[in-house]
């Protein structure tokens, strides 16, 4: 895949809008500040193609792009404690229509920041991806935090935490120093081409 070629395409508050399916499609889940639209931009090599936002939670909104015939789908974040119910609300419904429609939802990136122990809405999501057998691998963000020794023993504790709900690969990433992003890359790469050939591409 070639990251160079991307571009945003909508933002979409209610299912009702999302476009059609009609190529392979990668979506990105995780907390309100656990850094997605900073790792899209970094996989992308761009600087501002995902906004990063300033305000946590506010964001409700599926954002698609366009990544040289594929779609990256930006979720909107969750477990920020100060969005209203009815906010809650909207999120619960527009994630269900976004994974109930026949979608080609080729993998989930699941993004954790790699400092903090999985907490209950991870949790959550994570039961939510294996009950409805999406496919998905862990990003664990922020890995410029860490000392080098560290690394591997918290990738490997993540991989023991994970591994009961189904996940498939667990990649450390930092969108500040680029860490891990290669090895990203070509998971997503691989996920792009067999969604591909699954949609007749």
């Amino acid at each position: 895949m070639n990251y160079n070629k991307a571009a945003f395409l909508a933002s979409y508050g209610i299912s009702s809008q999302l476009p059609e399916s009609g190529r392979p499609e990668i979506s990105f889940s995780g907390r309100s500040n656990v850094g997605k639209s900073s790792l899209i931009n970094k996989l992308c090599n761009r600087k501002n193609l995902a906004r990063v936002s300033s305000t946590p939670g506010k964001t409700a909104t599926i954002n698609f792009y366009e990544v040289d015939g594929c779609y990256f789908v930006d979720l909107p974040g969750y477990g920020y404690a100060k969005v209203s119910n009815a906010d809650r609300q909207r999120w619960d419904d527009l994630i269900n229509s976004y994974f109930g429609a026949r979608r080609n939802h080729t993998l989930l990136v699941q993004l954790i920041d790699c400092r903090h122990d999985i907490g209950a809405d991870d949790v959550q999501m994570l039961r939510y991806l294996h009950y409805h057998r999406i496919p998905y691998v862990v990003a664990l963000t922020k890995a410029d935090k860490l000392k080098k020794s560290q690394l591997e023993e918290t990738r490997r504790a993540f991989e023991e935490a994970v591994r009961p709900f189904g996940c498939r690969a667990v990649v450390l990433t930092s969108a500040e120093s680029g860490y891990g992003v290669a090895e990203l890359q070509a998971i997503l790469d691989k996920a792009a081409e067999s969604g591909a050939q699954a949609d007749g591409v």
